[in-house]
């Protein structure tokens, strides 16, 4: 499985994909190099499963419109729809419990739940 490298021009499309872990991270930052092999290792796991990254330092604009104040920071996408965000590196078995949940949610379910203004992260950052 290959990670996605996510940029202003892709997330859109990135975000339609089904369900979609993105990894925002910086190279000077040290947990997200301790995370980074844990996330790969995941993608890995999870071939079904959309794993993709973004570079906070080449991306600020996308780290700002998700409103990214720590790194690493995980955020876990279904259908557009932001599931969860999580700071900190996570351990395995942490990681594959999202993806667990993420595939067990009814997202019918979720949709009805939705205020109009909570529609899809990728509504919310705009152009982006």
């Amino acid at each position: 499985m290959t990670i996605v490298q996510v940029t202003e021009k892709n997330v859109k499309s990135t975000l339609a994909q089904g369900i979609v872990l993105i990894d925002f991270w910086a190279a000077w930052c040290g947990p997200c190099r301790a995370f980074a092999p844990v996330f790969d290792a995941a993608a890995k796991r999870h071939p079904d499963v959309v794993f993709a990254k973004v570079d906070t330092e080449a991306e600020p604009g996308l780290a700002a419109a998700f409103k990214i104040r720590a790194i690493p920071t995980l955020m876990v996408f279904r259908d557009g729809i932001l599931l969860a965000s999580q700071s900190g590196a996570l351990p395995a078995a942490a990681l594959d419990e999202l993806v667990t949940k993420a595939r067990a949610l009814d997202m019918d379910e979720v949709k009805r739940n939705l205020r109009p203004s909570e529609n899809t992260q990728s509504a919310k950052v705009g152009g982006v």
